[in-house]
């Protein structure tokens, strides 16, 4: 009842605003973007960025009608919308290097990568988050269609190679970020300021999951069998690590964990018994604590205490208007407007809400998950009655934005709640048919 009662006061205003705004994230090549391409709005027109793309294809592509049309317009400067979403694919592999790496972000107006001038120098730094196949997928399965991405076969192997080799901690079996450069969720404490190659984070590893399993799934489909079942294998295993290294026993979640643990003799000390753990928990809550249920890695009993404990705690996640980005009672939650880094320390992203949306219907959690909409609801629907615009973040108590007005990217993932709800297919089904 609830769940009608915001939809009917707040959906219509949002589905117009995003109506609206789409197709100024729809950009024509420009500088070094030689395709078309999907931008996050806001202050990030003409970059392309990883993660951000996929969220803004996972949206728009939810909009369109079975004939490609949104509102009955089927092209964005004489160009099908789904072009722009093929010209992401295009552009990262444009920028692709022959081992394998691809930036996290292509700035249209810069002649070269900052990222791609320090790797060529022989620096490991962060790489393309693992959406890449993942995108390649939706795009694919919205299409019906995955021939149209088979020429990215070769460049999407030496994608996965290039993660086995830099950034796959073979002790513990877990992916570990270089550094705490463009991780996504910016400024998260399990890595933010910690040292390189020490973290093998719960963002990182959970969207790692879905990302080998797409690419089993697509190159299964490109007919090869070997390559694909490798990656299926890899998936199990890093599946087994994360409920191994990462869920903790006592305090019953999800955490990331320090891999920069060893037995490290000095003189004639430590000769005995050396350090035979694996890793240590980083025991700060953040919304990532809530994305193995996203992966459909959480066990069900895992998956209940999340749901029914975790999700539904006013003191630490549940506030007003959402998951917050950070356990409240954490002490480094903070809400200040920062951007490079962007605050993720607490505030309310919508791309949070999405995540802990689909990993709740997932396990079969509804009410809590229509609870979570219900709030992304009002939360959208006061900002445009306020503002007439819609943020990048916000307080999660009061629901004021904190910075970044004209942002879309994922805030449409709001509608996807509302659609899925309504018994509409999730975009999330079109990734893995396998699944």
């Amino acid at each position: 009842m609830q769940f009608d009662t915001e939809m009917s006061r707040y959906e219509g205003i949002i589905r117009e605003w995003v109506m609206g705004k789409l197709a100024r994230t729809c950009r024509e090549p420009a500088g070094c973007l030689k395709y078309p391409f999907v931008d996050p709005g806001g202050g990030y027109e003409g970059n392309l960025w990883d993660w951000d793309s996929f969220w803004s294809v996972y949206g728009m592509l939810n909009l369109l009608d079975k004939d490609g049309a949104l509102n009955g317009v089927k092209t964005v400067a004489d160009r099908p919308w789904s072009e722009y979403a093929e010209g992401n694919i295009a552009n990262f592999f444009d920028h692709q290097e022959k081992d394998g790496y691809i930036p996290t972000c292509i700035l249209s107006f810069e002649e070269e990568s900052y990222q791609i001038i320090k790797h060529r120098e022989g620096e490991v730094l962060n790489m393309h988050k693992p959406f890449l196949a993942q995108q390649i997928a939706l795009i694919s399965g919205w299409k019906q269609d995955r021939r149209w991405a088979a020429q990215y076969k070769d460049g999407l192997a030496a994608y996965f190679a290039r993660y086995e080799a830099d950034y796959f901690n073979t002790n513990c079996g877990l992916y570990v970020w270089a550094d705490d450069v463009m991780i996504g969720m910016d400024n998260d404490p399990a890595t933010f300021g910690r040292p390189r190659f020490s973290t093998a984070n719960l963002f990182l590893n959970s969207f790692m999951v879905a990302e080998l399993r797409a690419g089993a799934s697509l190159f299964a489909d490109w007919g090869d069998a070997s390559l694909a079942a490798t990656l299926q294998e890899r998936e199990r295993k890093l599946s087994e690590a994360i409920r191994e290294e990462c869920w903790d026993r006592r305090d019953q979640i999800f955490y990331s964990v320090d891999v920069d643990v060893k037995t490290r003799p000095y003189h004639w000390y430590h000769k005995g018994l050396g350090v035979f753990w694996k890793t240590l928990p980083i025991k700060i809550r953040a919304w990532s604590s809530f994305l193995p249920l996203w992966a459909g890695v959480a066990s069900a009993e895992e998956a209940a205490v999340l749901a029914d404990v975790h999700a539904r705690d006013e003191t630490t996640f549940l506030a007003p208007y959402g998951i917050c980005s950070l356990a409240m009672d954490e002490r480094m939650f903070d809400l200040r407007a920062t951007n490079n880094p962007s605050n993720w320390l607490g505030p309310i992203w919508l791309v949070v809400q999405y995540c802990v949306f689909r990993g709740l219907m997932r396990y079969g959690y509804r009410d809590q998950a229509a609870d979570l909409c219900v709030r992304a609801l009002r939360l959208l629907g006061e900002d445009l009655k306020r503002t007439g615009t819609l943020h990048e973040y916000y307080d999660p108590q009061s629901g004021e934005p904190v910075m970044t007005e004209d942002f879309v990217n994922w805030n449409v993932l709001v509608l996807n709640m509302v659609d899925e709800l309504r018994g509409g297919a999730s975009m999330g089904d079109l990734i893995d048919p396998m699944v």
